[in-house]
């Protein structure tokens, strides 16, 4: 069982069942990975894609590089963030399946091509 399995049965049984069935998705995507940073689940490829938070009972799927996404299916919120957008579902049947993949392979093709390159930090750290 990998740590992002482990900390998704940790869930309360919504969030579990919504994160468990991202997580699948997610990972169905070739060289996708997934490790828990800052105490929740990130997705990688070449740089960070996306992270899976619990937030108002629900689960937040957001992406690193959110505003540069067109979000054309109208899914993703910045919620005052400046980089990172995100949608928060509250079960498995709301989760427009198909909108979702849509943003997940937009995501993927940001990556390929500009992956995120991190936080700035100062010499020395």
């Amino acid at each position: 069982m990998s740590e992002v399995e482990a900390y998704i049965l940790g869930l309360q049984p919504q969030q579990r069942e919504i994160l468990f069935f991202l997580h699948q998705v997610l990972m169905g995507h070739p060289e996708m990975t997934s490790r828990i940073r800052y105490k929740i689940p990130f997705y990688s490829r070449k740089s960070w894609v996306c992270y899976a938070n619990p937030r108002d009972g629900g689960i937040e799927l957001a992406f690193i590089q959110g505003a540069e996404l067109s979000n054309e299916q109208g899914l993703l919120h910045a919620r005052g963030r400046k980089m990172v957008t995100g949608a928060v579902f509250h079960s498995v049947g709301d989760i427009p399946q198909a909108a979702l993949l849509e943003v997940i392979q937009e995501a993927l093709l940001l990556d390929e091509v500009a992956p995120y390159k991190g936080p700035k930090r100062g010499k020395g750290k």
